[in-house]
């Protein structure tokens, strides 16, 4: 496996473990904050969860592609 291929791959995994992190910690936001009656730790949640569906599909983007023979 050349460099430049090991390099990618390793950034897609990066990406997409941070973004799952992100996903994660963002929805248990949420959900510890459901009895509060200000919005601080929602709009919070939320913006870790969009940035953290923006890494994945980046992540998406960037995988190498598969070849069959």
């Amino acid at each position: 496996m050349c460099p430049d291929t090991l390099s990618r791959m390793l950034t897609t995994i990066t990406l997409r473990n941070v973004g799952t992190a992100a996903i994660v910690v963002g929805l248990l936001i949420a959900l510890f904050t459901l009895g509060t009656t200000t919005d601080r730790p929602f709009t919070l949640a939320w913006l870790l969860v969009l940035v953290g569906t923006g890494l994945r599909l980046e992540a998406a983007i960037r995988a190498p592609k598969r070849t069959t023979p």
